[in-house]
């Protein structure tokens, strides 16, 4: 049988035996989606990328949504990802995923006119200190916080995520230098409005704002993944919040079909980019079903329309 979307997840939510609430979420939005493709009038399917009786030929494209394991098996991921390139198209682009999968490209949009937080990036197998990274940042590119963030350019779900305060830079010296040696990472100043404020995720469709969220980290973590007992409400935004998403979503390489911008209030006070996801980014369509229809829509009139 031939497809025109093959909907991606990873082995664990394809069939679970067991059902928490996260993986009952996870089976909610990817099932929101499929049903709003297959009202589209498409042929879709769900399937695990790493499914290895899957003909990836048989699908025109294949969209990414719940496939959260690839951080953690990277190398598998990538060579899986160049292989099922060459046999269909990605939602989003290929070359849309290569550039965002990285978080490098906060350098690009930065360089573009979008306010990131002040970040420097340690390339994988740097020679330097964690203390000497953080003189140079204070030095060099303006650091003022005595209170910093330490994580990975290709994570998720804050993997190998560090909050370091100034009396423990030395403590964090060792796991700096086996993070460095592995894999390249960027050192932020802490944002001390994502903890006091939370962080909003605004969801953008083919350029077109959709709904929001905002993510509340649990009382004494920064981290405001669910996976850390960060909580999420339904959030309505104001225009200036709404002009920025969409700003930073124009700024990319090419208009995603589909993107969740994270933005929060910066140290001066000023609206930030924490992340533009437009690879596998849980998009909330649990709190607003209609967005799934708006995505199944925008896939058929710019993906598919001239195929079927």
């Amino acid at each position: 049988m031939e497809f025109d979307v093959v909907i991606l997840t990873d082995h664990r939510y394809v069939a679970p035996e067991m059902k928490t609430p996260y993986i009952e979420n996870i089976l909610q939005e990817d099932l929101l989606v499929l049903e709003a493709l297959k009202k589209q009038g498409l042929q879709v399917t769900r399937k695990s990328w790493d499914d290895p009786n899957f003909d990836w030929s048989t699908t025109k494209y294949a969209l990414f949504r719940t496939t959260w394991d690839y951080f953690d098996r990277y190398q598998e991921f990538s060579r899986w990802l160049e292989e099922a390139s060459k046999q269909t198209q990605f939602i989003n682009s290929k070359s849309l995923i290569y550039w965002n999968i990285d978080k490098h490209y906060l350098k690009d949009l930065s360089n573009a006119g979008v306010n990131i937080p002040k970040t420097i990036f340690v390339e994988q197998g740097s020679k330097v200190t964690l203390a000497d990274t953080i003189s140079s940042a204070r030095t060099n590119n303006g650091f003022t916080a005595d209170t910093f963030i330490l994580k990975p350019c290709v994570s998720g779900a804050a993997r190998h995520t560090y909050k370091i305060e100034e009396d423990e830079i030395e403590v964090h010296e060792n796991i700096f230098q086996e993070l460095v040696a592995e894999e390249a990472m960027m050192l932020q100043e802490f944002q001390k409005n994502i903890v006091s404020e939370g962080e909003i995720s605004m969801m953008v469709f083919n350029g077109d704002f959709t709904h929001a969220v905002l993510k509340i980290a649990k009382p004494g973590d920064f981290r405001v993944q669910d996976d850390f007992g960060g909580t999420v409400h339904n959030y309505t935004p104001d225009q200036e919040q709404i002009a920025f998403a969409q700003s930073v979503v124009e700024a990319a390489p090419e208009l995603p079909i589909y993107a969740r911008v994270d933005i929060f209030k910066d140290n001066n006070g000023n609206w930030a980019l924490a992340e533009l996801e437009i690879f596998e980014p849980e998009l909330w369509f649990r709190l607003n079903p209609i967005a799934a229809d708006i995505l199944a829509k925008a896939i058929k009139d710019n993906c598919l329309s001239q195929l079927i």
